[in-house]
């Protein structure tokens, strides 16, 4: 899944989306999505009419509709066939100061709309060097728990994202990743196991071509978030063959 954050233009989205095609249909067993900029998605909604890529919307307010300038509603995307919202980017928590509480109601109003809701969730560099990884990522979980229930996974993505990895050069190892993705499908499966069972966990943070085959061999690491390297036509498609 390719988050573009706030990057393209009209050009660029029709000369990325042309290049994706043709490694996406490749690789028919890998599931693509892309997420632009909200401006785009009509844009990339025709030009995606006619392949196996799914498109996503990078963020969603908690309601449906209202007195809530700048904001875009779950309910809005249904009509541009986005599949799925990502809730709770650590960009979204730090830059917009977005509480666990407000990250799951996000999840809720996605689900609500019949969208699939890819929820975020990692640690600090001083987290991440206090050891407290597991415990953040677990409040970060359970924010959602308690809002919707342990059932609502059932539709629905996770993303761990080591905020000391995105958009730093740094990538967690493979084996750092995966211990974490582990102790996150361990700590489900004490809810649900058939819900941690199934459930797609994606690892992101400054993901490229060279490190996608190492992570996804890790049996925890189920695909991948990609920030910078999924505006790069080459390097996303590079991704994508290693998943396949």
């Amino acid at each position: 899944m390719g988050n573009w954050k706030l990057n393209g233009s009209k050009t660029m989205v029709a000369d990325l989306i042309k290049a994706l095609k043709a490694p996406a249909t490749e690789c028919p067993a890998v599931a693509v999505a892309v997420c632009p900029p909200v401006l785009f998605l009509g844009q990339a909604q025709t030009l995606l009419a006619d392949s196996s890529i799914a498109l996503g919307a990078q963020d969603a307010d908690l309601n449906s509709e209202g007195a809530f300038t700048g904001e875009n509603s779950a309910i809005m995307y249904t009509e541009f066939d986005v599949q799925y919202v990502l809730v709770g980017h650590s960009e979204r928590r730090t830059l917009h100061n977005e509480a666990d509480a407000t990250v799951a109601a996000k999840f809720a109003a996605v689900q609500r709309a019949g969208l699939t809701p890819v929820l975020c969730i990692g640690e600090t560099d001083a987290q991440f060097e206090a050891n407290d990884t597991q415990a953040v990522v677990q409040r970060q979980l359970q924010a959602v728990i308690d809002h919707c229930g342990i059932e609502a996974f059932n539709n629905a993505v996770i993303a761990y994202e080591p905020v000391w990895a995105i958009g730093t050069g740094k990538t967690a190892t493979p084996e750092i990743a995966q211990n974490v993705h582990a102790a996150i499908r361990t700590f489900l499966a004490g809810l649900d196991a058939a819900i941690a069972a199934k459930i797609q966990i994606l690892y992101g943070g400054s993901v490229k071509g060279a490190s996608a085959a190492g992570l996804f061999a890790m049996a925890d690491i189920d695909g991948a978030l990609v920030g910078g390297a999924a505006l790069i036509a080459d390097e996303f498609a590079a991704i994508i063959r290693a998943g396949a």
